[in-house]
């Protein structure tokens, strides 16, 4: 039957699109499942090779193989029809596949990465400062948290790195409140402005979780010295000995707690410190001497010096020396697997100091120069930060 064009074109068109639903959902799997899997693009026109024969293996596009259908203009606007689903379907599934997560769970069913907006360009991967959305809520089946806890919580900011997955970063911060705050419970969710929503449970007997084993919180009316802090080592003479003890907490008749004074002219608390003078101070003893510390009369409390670790020095001074470590471990493929500390070189060509290397057989601090680096040695390394970039390049 002869059909007029503008006919036989909306014929055409009826044809591919009836004969080109299965080809069309071939074309989409295949372009997902080979993208998901290899990270790979499909070649798109083996994709559509393969649509056109499937449309000809159904029936509809069996007179391709007679020469004399090509003059028939439905079946050549079907073909085109067939061609051009196909091609869609497979562009659509493979940009599904490459942007599909490769572990689904319920984190990874929305937006899980930070506005751009957000993230200040700080070092390799930036940062982001996390600050609460409103005001902190209540947990059901908790009291409700104290009023000054609440305010604390609120007007907090904490930094973590921009690279990180908002579940990464809204795990991060609830182990931060929970071990900063003490909170008996915490639940977090961040937006992808930065913005944390938190509802938290107050501490469950803050005192006692703190106190060691074996040990009793006993308080003591003294005269309590400047500046001291919850954790300090104190000791009171007792009689002819002394006891030695930890504080718990401190507290002054008339002084509070001294605070730092942000950039923007705010405040930012700290760990609370007296400011001195007559007050009270709960220590933690030893539980057999708790008995004589309370009958007795201790006097003369004094704050016992911690002394300061070796290491805590030798970092301090690379920061005033404007230097900082970092510890790199050499991965399997790179550069310097396999290679001696003496070929690298790695003061004269990237002015860093190699300080230690943790190997398979133990510890070599300042290593000589036949050492032979293999993959998976921790490389204890001193520079500045452009040149510790420019070598962890190299060796990661």
């Amino acid at each position: 039957m002869d059909y007029s064009f503008p006919v036989a074109v909306l014929l055409g068109v009826y044809l591919g699109a009836l004969t080109g639903v299965v080809p069309a959902l071939v074309a989409w799997c295949l372009g997902f499942v080979f993208r998901y899997v290899t990270s790979v693009s499909l070649p798109g026109f083996g994709v559509v090779v393969l649509g056109v024969a499937i449309a000809g293996v159904q029936g509809g596009l069996l007179g391709l193989l007679d020469p004399t259908v090509l003059e028939s203009p439905v079946v050549v606007v079907a073909v085109i029809v067939v061609m051009l689903v196909t091609q869609y379907a497979h562009a659509k599934g493979d940009s599904m596949g490459a942007s599909f997560p490769r572990r689904i769970g319920l984190r990874n069913l929305r937006e899980h990465r930070l506005s751009s907006d957000v993230i200040e360009r700080v070092g390799r991967f930036g940062r982001v400062r996390v600050r609460t959305a409103g005001d902190v809520g209540d947990i059901d089946g908790y009291p409700p948290l104290p009023d000054d806890l609440r305010s604390a919580i609120r007007d907090g900011e904490w930094t973590f790195p921009a690279d990180l997955p908002i579940g990464e970063l809204e795990s991060r911060l609830a182990d931060r409140l929970r071990t900063e705050y003490d909170l008996a419970d915490v639940s977090v969710e961040i937006d992808m402005g930065g913005k944390a929503t938190v509802r938290a449970a107050p501490p469950e007997g803050a005192l006692s979780r703190r106190l060691p084993a074996n040990r009793r919180a006993v308080s003591v009316d003294t005269l309590v010295p400047t500046g001291i802090a919850r954790g300090d080592e104190v000791a009171f003479e007792l009689g002819d000995e002394d006891v030695v003890g930890t504080v718990c907490s401190a507290n002054t008749e008339d002084g509070e707690a001294d605070d730092d004074t942000a950039e923007d002219g705010g405040v930012v608390p700290r760990a609370p410190t007296t400011t001195g003078g007559d007050g009270r101070v709960t220590v933690a003893i030893p539980q057999a001497e708790a008995a004589d510390f309370i009958d007795g009369n201790p006097t003369n409390l004094r704050v016992r010096s911690r002394e300061t670790r070796s290491e805590f020095e030798l970092v301090h001074l690379f920061r005033q020396a404007g230097k900082q470590w970092r510890k790199l471990q050499v991965r399997a493929g790179s550069g310097l697997d396999g290679m001696t500390l003496g070929n690298l070189a790695a003061r004269d060509t990237y002015d860093v100091a190699v300080l230690g290397i943790e190997q398979a057989n133990g510890w070599s601090v300042a290593p000589s120069g036949t050492t032979v680096l293999t993959a998976g040695d921790e490389l204890y390394v001193v520079g500045t930060s452009d040149s510790m970039r420019r070598f962890a390049e190299v060796v990661e």
